[in-house]
């Protein structure tokens, strides 16, 4: 799959997500095969470019491939300046958030709150396209409710102002993250426009992408929520959707040794102070893989220190992989 001049590694993308998709994890989820990865969400508030917050959302390196940039607003000039902003800190992409639904974005008529404006979309995207010499990409969902599914129409819109890609999420505004990702209007659009469509929502399994892919049509897919503490999808769907082969899921040895590097990364990229605690949720999302209903969780945020952290990590996972040892002895 191509983007501009761009050629991707494969057709599995990471989501942006805010406060999820910085450095350390862009990076890991590079490592095991994401096709493309995007940084958090830039706000195009031109007063937060060059905090020091934003520094770190946009901090790049060389492991994670293709430098891609999500930004977001409603002020078509505003978006323009944010994208030239992003391009000269080195963005060789920029995606155009007009999915998310979180209520805060909206209010400020920004992320999903544009699909209820086709003109404003459109004086958008033409700025942003115009402003860069980069590949412009959109992210979207199926529209703002269940009665206003406006998909195709916005789709056509892009594709006549310019942006080299669509991602579209399987839901409306109104339905947030709740019941299931709808594939039919993704469906739709893929036989409406030209431009790589690309799937998302709900992909969590290398069967399910396939299905996705076999269903739409679309040329790629992104996966989000999926990767929460399976980092390691990325090589299973890579290698099905791909290659046709099953990649077998990382041992427990390989999984907590992923851990406890990430966390170290965590420590290491936000400083200690900070990093501890942006490394509890990804321990939370770990565990939910490892050991689900282990107490270990409330022991782990009750920790303030980095190093300890790391302690707590190391005696934890080698109790259960002594526990595996022991079990698989016992059976044999």
């Amino acid at each position: 799959m191509r983007i501009g001049d761009y050629q991707l590694k494969n057709r599995i993308l990471l989501a942006p997500m805010a406060g999820i998709t910085d450095q350390p994890f862009r990076r890991l989820c590079a490592n095991y095969g994401a096709g493309l990865t995007f940084s958090e969400m830039m706000a195009s508030n031109p007063r937060v470019w060059h905090t020091e917050k934003s520094k770190q959302r946009l901090a790049y390196h060389q492991d994670v491939g293709i430098n891609a940039v999500q930004i977001a607003g409603s002020d078509p000039q505003e978006m323009a300046q944010a994208a030239q902003v992003n391009v000269g800190y080195g963005a060789e992409i920029i995606d155009i958030n007009m999915g998310c639904p979180a209520k805060k974005v909206n209010r400020k008529l920004a992320g999903s709150a544009l699909l209820q404006y086709p003109d404003l979309v459109q004086q958008i995207l033409e700025a942003v396209v115009r402003a860069v010499d980069v590949p412009v990409t959109l992210k979207i969902r199926t529209g703002w409710d269940r009665q206003n599914r406006n998909c195709v129409e916005i789709a056509k819109i892009a594709e006549q102002a310019g942006v080299q890609a669509l991602t579209i999420h399987g839901r409306t505004r109104e339905c947030l993250f709740e019941g299931e990702a709808e594939y039919d209007n993704i469906k739709a659009v893929k036989q409406q426009v030209s431009i790589p469509v690309i799937a998302n929502g709900d992909i969590t399994s290398a069967q399910k992408a396939q299905a996705v892919l076999d269903y739409t049509g679309a040329d790629a897919i992104m996966i989000g929520r999926g990767a929460l503490g399976q980092p390691w999808i990325f090589q299973s769907v890579a290698g099905l959707v791909e290659n046709g082969s099953t990649t077998l899921t990382p041992s427990l040895k390989e999984k907590c040794g992923v851990i406890l590097r990430h966390i170290q990364e965590l420590h290491q990229f936000y400083g200690e102070e900070k990093g501890y605690r942006i490394a509890r949720k990804h321990v939370a999302w770990y565990l939910q893989g490892i050991q689900p209903n282990s107490s270990f969780r409330q022991t782990f945020n009750a920790i303030t220190n980095a190093k300890a952290q790391i302690t707590a990590l190391e005696e934890f996972f080698n109790l259960i992989l002594l526990d595996k040892d022991n079990n698989v002895r016992t059976t044999t």
